[in-house]
């Protein structure tokens, strides 16, 4: 297992249960441990400027969703002069009717399984990248505290993530390891037209550091994505 507190690599994780080995890795791709240090072994790893430098060298722009982070995620990208090169906008989808009136999350699969779940945590993204005409959407959606929601724990969060294939085709780009492809929610259309998916976090923390977390998070996602080598967030050396 990767430590991520001590080497290079990506965020992820099984949960570890001590100070000293609080971001591992587990064999299904879910992020897990102390929300403070997934959010600073991510930070130590990607920066705002190194993901925006790599969307403008691969000529592909991004648009975020955020539901529990609330802009804290467009916030972190804006953080780089020039952000407008590659940045098209964002979403703050609070509610589930923001989420399906918005972002075009189907009805269906919130009432079935409540905004905090991977297949609408991929619809999300795939919805601001289709209402903004971005390449990429990336999107947050869980639960920060300081109680569980809908039957989730707080500390569950879905990062989702889509691109339209003729873009990740065009750069042999493909989902990182760890995440897992969108299975439910899509249109015939959309399976046609995005390539998406979603991946989990099991964070410990108060609402601050899980929020933090997401934030960082989600910024490496779209980073191992772009890379044509991983490692993704749930790789394994």
């Amino acid at each position: 297992m990767t430590d991520f507190s001590q080497e290079p690599g990506a965020v992820s994780g099984a949960v570890s249960g001590s100070a000293s080995d609080s971001v591992s890795e587990a064999a299904s791709g879910k992020v897990s441990g102390h929300a403070g240090e997934v959010a600073r072994a991510a930070e130590r790893r990607t920066e705002p400027r190194t993901v925006i430098q790599s969307l403008g060298h691969r000529d592909l722009t991004l648009a975020t969703a955020e539901s529990l982070t609330a802009g804290g995620l467009s916030s972190r990208i804006a953080e780089v002069p020039g952000t407008s090169v590659a940045l098209l906008g964002g979403v703050v989808a609070y509610s589930s009717a923001v989420k399906r009136n918005v972002l075009d999350v189907d009805a269906q699969l919130l009432q079935d399984r409540g905004a905090v779940d991977p297949d609408v945590a991929a619809a999300m993204a795939r919805g601001v990248a289709s209402v903004t005409g971005a390449d990429i959407g990336i999107a947050t959606t869980g639960v920060a505290g300081p109680e569980a929601h809908e039957g989730k724990d707080v500390g569950t969060v879905y990062l989702g993530l889509a691109c339209r294939k003729t873009s990740a085709q065009r750069l042999g780009l493909s989902l990182p390891a760890g995440a897992e492809p969108a299975a439910a929610g899509l249109s015939p259309e959309a399976a046609q037209t995005w390539l998406s998916g979603s991946l989990l976090l099991d964070l410990h923390g108060d609402r601050g550091e899980i929020r933090a977390a997401s934030v960082e998070g989600a910024l490496k996602l779209v980073e191992d994505f772009l890379l044509t080598e991983p490692h993704g967030i749930g790789d394994r050396d």
